[in-house]
């Protein structure tokens, strides 16, 4: 599994024009699920991007995470993020999971922010969205955890 997270001042989704989703201050995740990944994983990303300390504190120092600030995810799936590019010039996405399977993931994924009391929007699962932002820094991490072999 990989996230890019970026702590964002703003962000939104459109699908066909129209918006779908957006949130204020808080954090755009993007979510890609590889074909090894489980539950495991799942629950390490979440766990680990809730309790990330990316925001900043009376003297600046990143010292919040996304409860501290009352902070929103706007989570975006894209399996492009399971594409690996070693050779040649179009990138392999063999370790992107199977879609049904990553749907049920991806949404697990954003059950558990939910339930750790993180309020979350959502794209749309398989479908070709504009994602805006407005990045706050920026300041992005990726986080990585696999279920498998690479």
């Amino acid at each position: 599994m990989r996230v890019v997270i970026q702590r964002v001042r703003s962000a939104s989704v459109r699908v066909d024009g129209e918006e779908i989703a957006a949130i204020g201050n808080g954090i755009l995740v993007y979510v890609g699920i590889e074909r090894w990944d489980g539950e495991p994983e799942i629950d390490f990303v979440a766990s680990k991007m809730m309790n990330l300390r990316i925001f900043p504190n009376e003297s600046g120092r990143m010292d919040r995470d996304i409860r501290d600030v009352k902070g929103d995810v706007l989570s975006v799936s894209q399996f492009t993020l399971a594409s690996r590019i070693r050779k040649g010039r179009r990138p392999d996405f063999g370790n992107a999971a199977e879609p049904d399977r990553a749907e049920s993931l991806y949404k697990r994924f954003n059950r558990l922010l939910t339930e750790g009391g993180v309020p979350v929007s959502t794209g749309r699962f398989g479908a070709m969205m504009d994602v805006a932002s407005v990045n706050d820094g920026p300041v992005t991490f990726v986080i990585e955890r696999t279920g498998g072999q690479q």
